[in-house]
């Protein structure tokens, strides 16, 4: 039985948790058992998004991705997959990692949905003031 060497990171954003394993090969995304045009559409950014760990570690074509993400959206779990590609090209080659951490690759985006607020309707939103 041979082993096949593979580079697994975890990303984040907002809601959305992925878990991304990049196995040498041909550069195929698989998200959720699904092909990465089938999962996110006729959205072109998010595409775009996806491939940017690759660009900037100038390694496109040279890794198969194979993803389980879960929780949020859409565009909350394409970041996530963004965050996990990054994180697994820095443990494939640890030289990308100052360039991916310039590119702001290996940084988890903080910003999450705010909780909803007692005496309001939603996180900000107040009623209705009337003065009379």
């Amino acid at each position: 039985m041979t082993s096949v060497i593979q580079y697994i990171g975890t990303g984040r954003r907002k809601c959305a948790t992925a878990r991304v394993r990049l196995i040498p090969g041909t550069g195929a995304v698989t998200i959720n058992g699904r092909t990465m045009e089938d999962y996110i559409g006729g959205r072109p950014g998010l595409a775009k998004e996806i491939y940017a760990g690759f660009e900037a570690a100038d390694a496109m074509g040279r890794f198969d991705v194979m993803v389980l993400v879960r929780g949020g959206g859409i565009a909350g779990q394409v970041g996530a997959i963004r965050h996990g590609i990054a994180r697994a090209l820095s443990e494939a080659a640890p030289q990308n990692r100052p360039t991916l951490r310039g590119e702001g690759l290996l940084t988890r985006d903080p910003r999450i949905k705010e909780r909803k607020k007692a005496g309001r309707k939603r996180a900000r939103k107040r009623f209705q003031f009337s003065k009379r």
